[in-house]
Order: structure tokens, then sequence, then C-alpha cells
């Protein structure tokens, strides 16, 4: 009997332990959990706070990344905005910075590096512009082809891809769901995929077709049930303008 007793008492101390030791644990994951819930409240806290300045600052920034490719200097986001100092607009930049949109890297250019409609009901836009008749030997997006610019959201174009929209002439693509005087928003892009519906500068005239690359040729085939359209045989140092994102019609 003694020897059993003996034998009892550790394992006692050690379920004992066990038990200490399970519950430390779990006290400990839990302050984790509670201090995260706390930054998580407070990152969100702080983005829900965004004003309506600092959104128009947000949304001039994104229209330089869409027309430009960079972010405007101080001087050009004073201008956009009315202001009457570059202090005025740098103090927004800094307030962007704090709340976590923006952050400034070591050469000193800005990056956005949080996207704020997903943190906020009012929608938010980029001006794409609206291309007409392309002069000859000009690009897509020069000034004298931009009919208007048009707000749409940067659910459908994200920055910092660079987009225009084009409306849509004849029935060529109407089985791909594109029909005469649709609005169809591009990604302005020089490479394309096999099956990709592309823009292309065929002749000094926008045209969209199905891109399908073969050896040293690019087809652009038409996708109608309208048997005179033909397909446009290319070759392959031939460039796209973009690639459509999507259709808007009944615009």
């Amino acid at each position: 009997m003694p020897s059993n007793t003996r034998l009892k008492k550790p394992r006692v101390c050690i379920q004992n332990i066990q038990s200490c030791n399970r519950l430390g644990l779990f006290s400990f994951l839990k302050i984790i959990i509670d201090n995260l819930s706390i930054v998580y409240n407070t990152v969100y806290m702080q983005l829900d706070a965004i004003t309506n300045k600092e959104l128009e600052a947000v949304r001039e920034i994104r229209n330089s990344l869409m027309r430009i490719g960079r972010i405007p200097s101080m001087r050009e986001l004073m201008s956009s905005l009315g202001y009457k100092s570059p202090r005025s607009a740098s103090l927004i930049i800094d307030k962007l910075i704090d709340k976590g949109v923006l952050r400034r890297k070591e050469n000193g250019n800005l990056q956005f590096i949080r996207n704020i409609e997903e943190d906020t009901t009012r929608a938010q836009t980029v001006d794409v512009p609206l291309v007409g008749v392309v002069a000859c030997g000009t690009p897509v997006l020069a000034e004298e082809n931009i009919q208007a610019k048009i707000p749409v959201s940067i659910k459908l174009a994200r920055p910092p891809h660079r987009y225009f929209l084009l409306k849509a002439k004849g029935d060529s693509m109407n089985q791909k769901g594109i029909n005469d005087g649709d609005l169809l928003l591009i990604r302005q892009q020089t490479a394309a995929k096999n099956g990709d519906i592309v823009v292309a500068l065929i002749d000094d005239e926008a045209t969209v077709k199905e891109f399908h690359a073969a050896g040293e040729t690019v087809v652009l085939k038409p996708r109608s049930g309208n048997k005179q359209h033909q397909s446009i045989v290319l070759t392959k140092d031939f460039q796209v303008q973009g690639v459509v994102v999507t259709t808007i019609s009944e615009f």
C-alpha cells in the first residue's frame, strides 16, 4: 500500500501541472485575441473616419495614375483640390498615410497600400477617357482623341492600370454580347492571350476582335452571325491597344 501511495502522488502532481499549463495557455491566447481585436477596431475606426476631402484627394491621385501613370506632386494636388498652398495638400497626404491608405517609400514616392472602397459605403470612382475617332499616327489616349471623361467604379477600373472607354460599332462581335452602341471598358496593354477580346488600330480605325496568335501571324477574328465580317491577318510584331474588361449596354 505505501508503495502504491507513492506512485499515485506524482500522477496527481503531474495532472495539476498539466491543468495549470492548459489554463495558462488559454489565458495567454485570450490576451492575444483581445489585443488583436483592439488593433483591428482601431484601424477600422481610422479608416471609417476618412473625410470627404481625403476621399477627394484619393480620387485625384487615382485619376493621375490613370492619366499619366504616377501620383501627382504636391503642387498638382494643391491645384486639383483648390488649395492655395502645397502645405494643405501635404497635410492631406500625411493624414492618408496615418490612416493606412498611402505609404511613403524610401525614395520619397507615395504608394497605395489599401483600397478604401472596401471600408466605406460611399462608391469610389475614377475618370476614364471616352475615345472617339483615333487620328492617324497618334496614341489612342492622345488628348485630341478624347471626347469625354466618364466616372467609373474602381471595382471595374482598378488602379494602377490605365483604362479607356470605346463605343462599339456594328455587329462583328454580337455573338460575344457586344452590340452596336455598347460602351466597352478597356484595360490598356500591348499583349493579349488567345481568346481575349482586344482593341486594335487597323488603318487608322479602332476595331474590336477576338485575338489569336498562330506562329508568325496574329489573327483577329469576328464573332458574329453576319458572315460579311472577315478575319484580319497580321504579323506577330503587331501590338494590341487594350483588352476589353466589360461591356456596358444601354449607356
